[in-house]
């Protein structure tokens, strides 16, 4: 599933070209994805003019100029793919299609129908209940070491599991956390209560500067994701731990040795695989304590 790198990086990717923009025509060629679309949602688009976009965790928002915002989630193998409109134009699984003013086309792809569409009241994006009760925005100002000690204070559950939940902070997913997880030198396993401190000193700036290089990449290409122009995410290729067991981490005594000595082999196991909450956790014990 996208997590936060790719849901921004694809909201920047519609912002370009839709932002100003109207909908000449809309086209829903089914009633349903996760769940049912709003009712008469072709109608309520065609004419509306785009006035901005804003992300809330991994979900999109296009808001429009009758006061509605449209709430997108792409769900585990959606896709949102744009370019010039042509006539007879047909793409399997494509479910949604916006057509501009300037001859634009922008469909959204999403062959295992997991991702959503819903109309909500702009000015009442938050209380949708897909948004409410979600913790602060990681890359935001209110997500800091003082709100992050708070929200973990006397929690029992490993730092990992704490972290994906939406209610302490929203939009991280598996693959950002692990990463973060080794930047700041922490443990999965580490129980969330003893993080607050000098730990989350460490770990705050580690996921703001995770995510912002995962953007600045396109975010991580797995399975179906790819940017709004059709080109991958470059960010898998700079991951530390994250599917790479058995591998040295990058500063483990055997990748310093160049895996070649036999005293840096017996310090380092390379990098280990868990199971924690049913979710895969790639780390390295010999860094991360």
């Amino acid at each position: 599933m996208p997590e936060l790198p790719e849901v921004e990086t694809v909201m920047r990717g519609l912002a370009a070209r839709l932002e100003g923009r109207t909908i000449v025509r809309a086209l829903v060629n089914r009633p349903d994805l996760r769940w049912p679309m709003p009712t008469g949602l072709a109608a309520r688009l065609t004419g509306s003019k785009v006035l901005s976009f804003r992300r809330r965790a991994k979900y999109i928002l296009m808001r429009l100029d009758g006061g509605d915002s449209v709430l997108l989630h792409l769900g585990m193998s959606g896709r949102m793919l744009i370019g010039p409109n042509r006539p007879n134009q047909e793409t399997p699984h494509e479910h949604v299609v916006l057509e501009t003013d300037d001859g634009w086309r922008v469909g959204f792809v999403d062959p295992r129908r997991f991702g959503s569409i819903d109309l909500v009241p702009t000015d009442a994006e938050d209380a949708h209940k897909l948004l409410a009760g979600m913790g602060p925005e990681p890359l935001g100002d209110d997500f800091d070491v003082r709100s992050l000690s708070a929200a973990l204070a006397g929690k029992k559950t490993p730092i990992k599991a704490a972290l994906l939940d939406q209610k302490i902070v929203a939009g991280l997913g598996n693959i950002y956390v692990c990463e973060a997880l080794y930047r700041a030198r922490i443990s999965p396993q580490r129980l969330a209560h003893t993080i607050p401190g000098a730990r989350a000193r460490r770990l705050v700036p580690e996921i703001k500067a995770t995510l912002e290089e995962a953007i600045a990449a396109g975010g991580s290409s797995l399975r179906d994701y790819v940017q709004t122009n059709g080109e991958l995410g470059y960010f898998q290729h700079a991951w530390k731990v994250y599917g790479r067991e058995n591998e040295p981490c990058p500063t483990c005594p055997k990748a310093a040795a160049g895996g070649s000595d036999a005293a840096a082999d017996a310090a380092c196991a390379g990098v280990q695989r868990i199971v924690q909450s049913g979710r895969s956790t790639f780390y390295c014990p010999q860094v991360q304590r």
